[in-house]
């Protein structure tokens, strides 16, 4: 039997699978936040401070009492959070570790040999020293063993100690000890990750059982390409394979599209939806999400669910840009209701607002942005600013 779910309950189970339900002011401490990254699943890192970098936004947006210091401690002392790839460089739980030595392993398959051809025959020579110099000497940071005369640039550019830290990171050799200025320290991985998780494996079935169901878990429903792609860690082959081989753990589902597109039949755990009047209605709050937000993670997904077409335009040139170079999105309740130009000005201590833009249908009526600018107030205390500054022009509702 295919069960029908109507297109608000399915954005309220996503939210509420990706920590947007909970109350934002409710007490986290540290115990909480791991417990948030091991639900939602990984926080996406980027070096963008706009505002604040995303890895923060990300977790302030579903916790206002968030703490920076207390993701610096789960990372660099407790070793309970590591920092690693999925889709792009995340931070994810340690007890996850043991299932990522299955990525190491592809790694080292397939990586190295690429590099190898683009580097030379040295390549290899290069990485054994650059492993050698750290297991001797201890942690490093690229600029550390920076060859003398080497042009900067882009990747491209990388001098050979560089690109060796990057491939021995990936093979999972070398793990990221903590970040100075946001540049990564190297060291070894059993260094840097606790025993209790660095040690043990899974066979492979295993591996692929947990990437599948525990993505399942965190999407709450999802076709095969949308399990496959939450961890980035199996093919979609492999997602499809799983879903076929455990139907009797499984139904199917359709649900209806914000965007009026053709449904697609998704998978959930058997007896979704039971329990559905339990999930709470995400806050009514206005919050801004950060670019990078998990929830919006997969743009496909996120036009059927919230008819919310996004997309980041950094590297668009600026006059081909519809919005602007980061733009923020806008969650009210379940719904995404628009978008926000602004930035950070620590020098004059102002979160300076450039535009805002409603999606079609949104009105800007005074209670909604009454909750737009609590919001505002709310991300400039925690971006460490004193006040919000409205620029000239900064309503396109009202143009």
């Amino acid at each position: 039997m295919t069960i029908r779910l109507s297109n608000r309950d399915a954005r309220r189970i996503f939210l509420a699978k990706q920590g947007l339900s909970a109350a934002p002011h409710r007490a986290l401490g540290k115990d909480g936040l791991l417990q948030l990254i091991h639900d939602i699943g990984f926080v996406q890192v980027d070096s963008i401070a706009t505002v604040e970098r995303a890895h923060h936004q990300i977790l302030f947006s579903r916790n206002q009492t968030y703490r920076r210091e207390h993701l610096a401690e789960l990372l660099e002392k407790d070793g309970e959070l590591f920092e690693h790839w999925t889709h792009d460089a995340s931070i994810i739980p340690s007890t996850f570790f043991v299932y990522w030595k299955h990525r190491f392993k592809w790694e080292s398959e397939t990586l190295r040999e690429r590099w190898r051809k683009w580097r030379g025959e040295d390549f290899d020579a290069g990485c054994e020293e650059t492993y050698a110099r750290i297991a001797n000497n201890g942690a490093v940071m690229a600029r550390h063993l920076k060859e003398d005369g080497h042009e900067s640039g882009g990747w491209w550019n990388w001098h050979p100690s560089k690109t060796a830290l990057e491939v021995l990171w990936r093979q999972g050799k070398l793990a990221i000890a903590r970040r100075e200025n946001f540049q990564k320290v190297y060291d070894l991985t059993e260094r840097v990750i606790p025993a209790r998780h660095y040690d043990g494996e899974v066979a492979h079935e295993e591996f692929i059982d947990w990437a599948c169901r525990s993505a399942l878990e965190r999407l709450g429903f999802a076709t095969h390409g949308e399990i496959a792609a939450f961890w980035d860690l199996v093919s979609p082959d492999e997602a499809k394979d799983w879903v076929a081989g455990h139907r009797d753990e499984l139904c199917e589902i359709v649900i209806e599209p914000a965007n009026g597109g053709k449904p697609r039949p998704s998978f959930a755990f058997a007896g979704f939806p039971d329990g559905l009047g339990d999930i709470p209605d995400p806050p009514a709050r206005v919050r801004v999400l950060s670019p990078f937000d998990p929830l919006l993670r997969d743009r496909n997904r996120a036009e059927r669910l919230f008819d919310f077409f996004y997309r980041i335009e950094v590297f668009v040139p600026e006059p081909k840009r519809e919005y602007g170079y980061y733009v923020f999105p806008l969650l009210e309740g379940d719904r995404m209701i628009g978008r926000i130009d602004m930035k950070a000005d620590r020098k004059r201590g102002s979160l300076d607002v450039r535009r805002l833009w409603l999606e079609r249908g949104v009105k800007p009526s005074s209670g909604r942005m009454e909750k737009l600018m609590a919001e505002l107030d709310r991300i400039a205390r925690f971006a460490g600013v004193e006040e919000v500054k409205l620029l000239e022009g900064w309503n396109a509702a009202l143009s």
